[in-house]
């Protein structure tokens, strides 16, 4: 599995073409994704990018850690790898409703 990296504090704004333009000039990009949020589609302010050759990885973080995209300075650094979790689901384990049940 090849190495990603991190990038947050992205602008609202920011989508995955013009992330992807952005580290173009470091090197060929293979992917570029802002992460949205999943029910209004609004950016989370993060994404990931993945170079074709991963010795671009560390150049990125160098050059473009701290510079300008769309407005704010980002942060670049190698992504930690995904962790396996248990998937979470929204019933905070209650029984899924907003009351609490009567005990009498």
């Amino acid at each position: 599995m090849s190495q990603n990296l991190f990038i947050g504090s992205l602008a609202y704004s920011t989508t995955d073409d013009g992330l992807k333009a952005h580290f173009e000039q470091i090197g060929e990009v293979k992917s570029a994704r802002v992460i949205t949020d999943r029910e209004s589609g609004r950016s989370k302010g993060f994404g990931f990018v993945e170079f074709a050759d991963e010795a671009n990885n560390q150049k990125a973080v160098d050059d473009l850690n701290g510079k300008e995209l769309d407005g704010r300075e980002i942060n670049v650094s190698l992504a930690r790898p995904k962790e396996d979790r248990p998937r979470r689901d929204n019933n905070g384990g209650n029984g899924g409703g907003s009351f609490r049940q009567r005990s009498w």
